[in-house]
């Protein structure tokens, strides 16, 4: 996808925001800019143009009357709402979102959501995808080996197991061994219990 997607982020915890936005980064459909906003209440001071196509807001911090404001503001149908979900919130306050994601959902979870929610196509980019061999190379990983073991194990030389890892962290844009642990995890490629302490 080339267009760029402009999210505005209403939440008042800075904690939140930051662990919102890093999910955002990487779920890897989205070329995103993101706008924080701790209080939605100053949204028409800190959003003028473009119209962000997507605004993620608490709903228990915000009064729907705001949500209805915005929506005349930016058009209603051009811009989608997400309630960002982190206590519990009824049915009621809900109605006035189009699609809700609690801080309990996983990356792929939140990914989908939005994908649907923004009528989003996947990357026809098929270069972007990781090949078998690089998934190895990320399980390992996740399990603590050194990129010299990594190569014992699967029969490479440390060169090649280093450029696997550079087209990894190419493609994922993640650059750390933790990072590519989380990713292990959170995409089931190995068992929590397989990851060395």
């Amino acid at each position: 996808m080339s267009r760029k997607i402009h999210v505005a982020l209403a939440e008042p915890s800075e904690i939140l925001r930051a662990g919102m936005i890093e999910v955002l980064k990487r779920i890897g459909i989205l070329d995103i800019y993101v706008i924080e906003i701790a209080d939605v209440n100053s949204f028409d001071c800190n959003v003028s143009n473009p119209t962000p196509d997507l605004l993620i807001v608490n709903p228990v911090a915000t009064d729907p009357a705001i949500i209805r404001k915005i929506r005349t503001l930016t058009g209603n149908n051009k811009m989608k709402t997400l309630a960002l979900l982190h206590s519990l919130a009824d049915r009621h306050t809900l109605k006035h979102y189009d699609e809700s994601v609690s801080i309990y959902d996983s990356a792929e979870q939140i990914r989908n959501k939005i994908v649907k929610l923004l009528d989003l196509k996947e990357k026809s980019d098929t270069s972007k995808d990781l090949s078998n061999r690089e998934k190895e190379v990320i399980v390992e990983v996740a399990k603590g080996l050194t990129n010299k073991q990594i190569a014992e194990k699967l029969f490479l030389s440390i060169h090649t197991v280093m450029t696997h890892r550079k087209n990894i962290a190419n493609k994922l844009q993640i650059h750390s061994p933790s990072g590519l642990t989380i990713y292990a995890i959170l995409n089931n490629l190995v068992d929590l219990d397989q990851v060395k302490q």
